[in-house]
């Protein structure tokens, strides 16, 4: 999946996030993020912010918010839905770290649906930058910070990069 667009906005009747994907081959997915999933996720993607691979793929470049054009209207006029116009809700969460330093972020709804990102460092600064912002709109009083917790501080080891 190449990644052309990704958005995050505020429905604040659903007092969710509803993060769009949109690809090079014009399909769209839609994921659900509730505040619960987002506070228990956040310390994990901070997580992977901070290995170094994340960390030299981003140095010395311009931040995220900087390099990505947040003007641009989500473009979904000829977009297909392989996952169907309904928005998945997350329920679970796998995180692997390639050995290219990228990531693939496996979003599950339960044991039914699921969606596979395949996120560059670059990227993966951007959606954070989003997801921040989106947290903020709604007004869910998060502490998402990008500094390392106290366990990735002390040296302790990470927690498994499976999130239910």
């Amino acid at each position: 999946m190449h990644i052309r667009q990704l958005q995050v906005a505020c429905d604040r009747l659903q007092d969710r996030l509803l993060l769009r994907v949109a690809t090079q081959a014009d399909e769209e997915y839609r994921i659900w993020l509730t505040r619960r999933f987002l506070r228990d996720l956040w310390p994990h993607l901070a997580g992977l912010l901070g290995q170094p691979a994340a960390a030299q793929a981003v140095a010395g470049e311009a931040a995220p918010t900087e390099q990505a054009s947040f003007e641009q209207a989500f473009a979904d006029d000829k977009a297909t839905y392989p996952l169907g116009t309904t928005p998945l809700l997350t329920s679970e969460l796998k995180v692997d770290t390639l050995a290219d330093g990228s990531f693939n972020l496996t979003f599950r709804e339960g044991r039914e649906r699921r969606l596979q990102l395949g996120l560059t460092p670059q990227l993966l600064h951007m959606l954070c930058a989003m997801l921040r912002a989106g947290a903020e709109q709604a007004q869910w009083n998060l502490a998402l910070d990008y500094a390392p917790t106290a366990r990735e501080a002390a040296g302790t080891p990470p927690r498994p990069s499976r999130l239910h």
